[in-house]
């Protein structure tokens, strides 16, 4: 049975990580902690020259909700040129109206912008008040897959509704789960949803090098506010043998 994973990559050692334990694509996004924003052009730039395996750029102004401005829309449409300029293959967004409807006016536009580049709508779709109407209209849109953790926290815990969209969907759109996807549940994850496309981080943790640190001063996370996480290719690797074994 032939599965593809694509990676959540929250900088380039992280893609090139990705790439070295056998990923198909990774998903480039910065601002982890808000659930994934727009990454710098240097970021897309050094990403593109590091990897050959699939770069998709995420194509989101901030962290928050998914209701978005005419000037977070113009933002969105010129760093959609950016990223084709980069040389992304494709572009992960999604945009929501206030009752939680697929916001199909404020999608086309983005849509339009994104001209032949595959689109993921990212996991707006989980805030979406009615999946199964956001999957059709989804669809409508033209995107070409849809990551979502099935309305729930993980994955797992939203597989049942996971396998609802995957028999809905049928071959007219792509169904990847993500998040908490991980080496001890991804066979069962993919057991329970019938899901043929896997969205994972692999992330562990990275001590900072610095041996000044100021005790007064936090820049990050409260409990670490010098360490980063970062995917390695060993949990990569792990994560797809896991599945394939």
């Amino acid at each position: 049975m032939s599965y593809k994973f694509e990676i959540c990559a929250n900088s380039v050692a992280s893609c090139i990580a990705a790439q070295e334990g056998g990923a198909d694509r990774v998903e480039l996004c910065s601002g982890i902690p808000e659930g994934g924003t727009t990454p710098s052009f240097g970021m897309i730039r050094k990403a593109r020259a590091s990897i050959d395996i699939g770069l998709n750029v995420i194509i989101r102004p901030r962290g928050g909700d998914f209701l978005y401005s005419e000037d977070e829309l113009e933002e969105m449409i010129h760093d959609i040129g950016i990223a084709e300029e980069l040389g992304a293959d494709g572009l992960v967004f999604g945009c929501l109206t206030k009752e939680g409807n697929i916001d199909k006016k404020a999608m086309s536009i983005l849509m339009e912008a994104a001209g032949s580049l595959p689109v993921t709508f990212h996991r707006a779709f989980d805030h979406s008040a009615d999946p199964l109407k956001a999957l059709e209209d989804i669809i409508e849109l033209g995107c070409a897959r849809i990551l979502t953790s099935g309305c729930r926290p993980t994955a797992l815990e939203g597989a049942d509704l996971l396998a609802q969209l995957v028999e809905k969907a049928g071959d007219r759109i792509i169904i990847m789960p993500g998040c908490g996807v991980k080496e001890s549940n991804i066979a069962e994850i993919a057991r329970l949803s019938g899901a043929r496309e896997f969205h994972f981080s692999a992330r562990e943790p990275v001590e900072s090098g610095m041996l000044f640190r100021n005790p007064d001063v936090a820049m990050g996370s409260e409990e670490d506010p010098y360490g980063t996480v970062r995917t390695t290719a060993a949990r990569v690797a792990a994560t797809i043998n896991s599945l394939k074994s």
